[in-house]
Parts: structure tokens; C-alpha cells; sequence
């Protein structure tokens, strides 16, 4: 099966042999119709299954190479976008009970598993533009001085922001901005982009309350909210695990602040104090306390970099459909480094999804037959029990119909579909068009 997206993203796709070029294309294929079913269940047949297992136990195949033409069509795109959010997050990817070799510790010694810790851009309406870079390791056992060998694996966060500026630099016309949560929170990281003149823009939450380096005994959050507020914000929280989706109304501080940078000297940064106010009975009131390079000294400023935060949650959307829609904690795979390329092809099948859904949001109106071949269309509307419309079908249109397959029911107050009931939707409508082909080929 050929699909139009996988054809143009894997264009460039070289990894020194024809053979593995053109077997990587149909792996990405085959995951991409199927994304939660098992890797003998989504090929067609016992030797397309051996070749799949062959080509993910190739020790030539690196998975960096894998990923490499989609991170230069990511860049591609970004090109074309005044401000581009670069997220950091680290996952953890849990194959306790499994013989895999080469795993380590998670959070809890006890558990086996690895690490994926990706930079994922998306722009500030949080369309998905695809991945930048990632990191994959699995952790090494803490020795009998309870200290655990090998990298440090913080160097990431500051490894992180190095290739955004790189990044930076080749894409002038675009500002990049360096976005992650509180394990961010890192004055080497902020002293590396200082030392580098601050090519891409940083903007983490805070997680240290910092004394100030110009006011020694006064603290940063209490420096920050001592005089009064720029104004307020309010803004809808979508539902989440055991909350549902509510208002929130926030008062804003910002503040101009010195803190040192670890070696005797000083960092220039603009903390930025969130503050719910008038929280529903027996609800935590939202507080975010972040900070950045970029100032804000009005009250225009400080909401866009607040906007700019809160779309730090599309990561989780794409570990979530990475995790629990394309089931990659599933994976039977022998080896670490065989788990490292099959996630090269779900890390991108995952992208895929979440794109589909956020761009069905924003540009409803596109002709699907831009992201869709004709047998994708019409399976959608065959499942639906629907007629081809006289008209070519919108993305929204399309996407809503791949929704309800998987389990969306459209009512008037549903909104617009999520990830989850359009991946489940989408693995079988690459069937029915796996069907109608097959049906016309004779």
C-alpha cells in the first residue's frame, strides 16, 4: 500500500542500501494503517512478517536514519511559520515482563524499560510540525554507593536547546522557541544560551524560587508578585484524567530579575507569575510560575508567553497517542536497539495522527484529498454508510467521519473529535481501502 504522506515524508530516505530504503517505506506504511495492532498482525502475510523482523534486527539500519528525512521535512515546514514552539518532554516507555535485552531501571529500580525524550514543534495555534531530534537510553543500575553510572542524563535539557539554536541559525526568518516543564528549570541551560547570544528564545515553568543575585534574602516568586498584577486571563482547561474541562480565570505578574548563573555571574530573565483566582470549591487553584529570556512588561506580552506554555500539553497528546495508540510498550522485540528502530517508525505514525486531528481543527476547510488518497476517502464513507459526496470532502469533514468510526458520536455539543477515536477510526478505514484496492487490481 502506498500512501501520498509517506511518499513525500520518506522522499529522502537513505540508509545505504535500495533494499532497506524501499523495506523502511513499507514498514511505515503498514504501521501507519494499523498503528495499535502488533507487527504480525499488521503485515499481510508470514513473509512480509519476516521481513519486517529483519529489517528492525539490522544492526546496519540506525534509527537515527530512520528519522532523518522527517526531521529535515519538520525543519521544512517550520521554515514556513514566523514562531515555532521547539517542546521538550522525557517519557518513560515500560516493558516490565518482557525479555528484552539491554533495558534498564525506570523511576522504580524494580521496573525494566527505556527512555525517549524527543523535541517536538508545533506552532502557537499547536499544529504539529513534526520532531526535531529525540534521545532514546536505557538506564544503568545504580552501583552499591547508590550512584548510577554513565551520562548525566540532565545534559539533555542543555544538549536540547544547543541543536534549537543550531536550528535557529538556518531558519532566520523564524523564531524558535525553546519550551519545556520544570525539569528545565536549569541555570546551565540558561547560561549556555546566554553564552550563545540567545539565537532561540527559552521558556521553561520554574521550579527552583530562586534567591535574586542583585537582592540578596529576597526570593523570586515573592519578587515577582510584590506590587500589582499586570491584569488578567482566562482561558478554558480541556478535560483531563479525573477532571473535567472548566474556566479559568488567572492574574498575571511579571518582573525583570537578575539570578546567578552558577559561576559567580549573573542571568537577565523575566519571571512570570500565573495565578488562579476564584477556584471552584475543592479544586487546586491553577498556578504556573515560568520563566524566560523574552521581557513582559505588559499585560499583551505576558499572555502570549502564558498561551505559549499552555501549548506545551501537545506533547502529552503525542505520548499519548505514541503509548496508547500506537500500543509501542506492546513491542516483542528481542533487544533494545530492535525496540529503537520500531519507534523511529512510531514516532512518526504518531506525529501523523496528532496532525490529522489538530489540523482537521484549524484548517477545516482544505480539500482531503490533500492528506487522503480516494480509497482512504471512500472507505471512510462506506463505513459511515454514506454516498461520495457530489463535492469534494473537506479535512474536517473526513476526520470527523474516521472519528465517528472509532467511536466519536458527533452531537452537537461533542465538539471536534481527540486522537484517540481518530486513530481507532483510522485503523479501519486503511482496511476498507486495502479492500477496495485489492477489489478494482482483479
Amino acid at each position: 500500500m502506498t500512501q501520498r504522506w509517506t511518499d513525500d515524508e520518506f522522499a529522502d530516505l537513505n540508509l545505504g542500501d535500495g533494499r532497506l530504503n524501499k523495506r523502511a517505506r513499507t514498514l511505515m506504511d503498514t504501521f501507519a494503517a494499523k498503528p495499535a495492532s502488533s507487527i504480525p498482525e499488521a503485515c499481510d502475510s508470514w513473509s512480509e512478517t519476516c521481513a519486517a523482523y529483519r529489517f528492525l534486527s539490522n544492526p546496519d539500519v540506525k534509527w537515527e536514519g530512520i528519522l532523518e528525512p522527517h526531521w529535515a521535512r519538520t525543519r521544512e515546514r517550520m521554515g514556513e511559520h514566523a514562531v515555532v514552539l521547539c517542546i521538550q518532554d522525557t517519557t518513560e516507555l515500560d516493558f516490565n515482563g518482557q525479555e528484552i535485552a539491554g533495558l534498564g531501571p525506570l523511576s522504580y529500580e524494580a521496573q525494566r524499560g527505556m527512555y525517549l525524550h524527543p523535541t517536538y514543534a508545533v506552532t502557537p495555534d499547536r499544529e504539529p510540525l513534526g520532531m526535531l531530534d529525540a534521545w532514546m537510553w536505557a538506564r544503568e543500575k545504580r552501583g552499591d554507593d547508590g550512584v548510577r553510572p554513565g551520562l548525566k542524563e540532565s545534559r539533555r535539557w542543555v544538549e536540547g536547546y544547543e541543536r534549537i539554536a543550531e536550528q535557529a541559525i538556518e531558519l532566520p526568518g523564524t523564531r524558535l522557541v525553546y519550551l519545556a516543564d520544570r525539569e528545565a528549570d536549569m541555570v546551565e541551560m540558561m547560561r549556555v544560551a546566554r553564552d550563545l547570544g540567545t539565537p532561540a528564545d527559552w521558556l521553561v515553568r520554574a521550579k527552583h524560587d530562586r534567591c535574586l543575585a542583585d537582592n540578596e534574602g529576597t526570593r523570586l516568586w515573592a519578587a515577582t508578585t510584590n506590587g500589582p498584577p499586570l491584569g488578567e486571563i482566562s482561558f478554558t482547561m480541556g478535560g483531563r484524567e479525573k477532571q473535567k474541562a472548566r474556566e479559568v480565570r488567572q492574574q498575571l505578574w511579571a518582573q525583570r530579575v537578575l539570578i546567578g548563573d552558577g559561576k559567580k555571574g549573573q542571568i537577565e530573565a523575566t519571571c512570570i507569575v500565573a495565578r488562579e483566582v476564584d477556584a471552584p470549591a475543592g479544586v487546586k487553584p491553577v498556578e504556573w510560575r515560568l520563566l524566560t529570556n523574552r521581557p513582559a512588561t505588559t499585560l499583551e506580552q505576558a499572555t502570549e508567553l502564558i498561551d505559549w506554555y499552555r501549548a506545551r500539553w501537545e506533547i502529552e497528546v503525542y505520548f499519548n497517542v505514541l503509548k496508547n495508540g500506537c500500543e509501542v510498550e506492546k513491542l516483542q522485540l528481542a533487544a533494545v536497539e530492535r525496540i529503537e528502530r520500531a519507534l523511529a517508525l512510531f514516532m512518526v505514525v504518531a506525529w501523523r495522527v496528532a496532525y490529522l486531528m489538530r489540523k482537521g481543527r484549524n484548517c477545516p476547510d482544505l480539500d482531503a484529498a490533500l492528506f487522503f488518497d480516494p480509497d482512504e476517502i471512500r472507505g471512510a464513507h462506506l463505513l459511515n454508510k454514506m454516498k461520495m459526496p457530489a463535492t469534494p470532502p473537506t479535512l474536517n469533514e473526513v476526520v470527523r467521519l474516521i472519528a465517528k468510526i472509532g467511536g466519536f458520536l458527533a452531537r452537537n455539543s461533542d465538539g471536534e473529535p481527540g486522537v484517540k477515536t481518530i486513530w481507532k477510526g483510522l485503523d479501519q478505514v486503511h482496511a476498507s481501502a486495502e479492500t477496495l484496492r485489492a477489489l478494482r487490481d482483479g
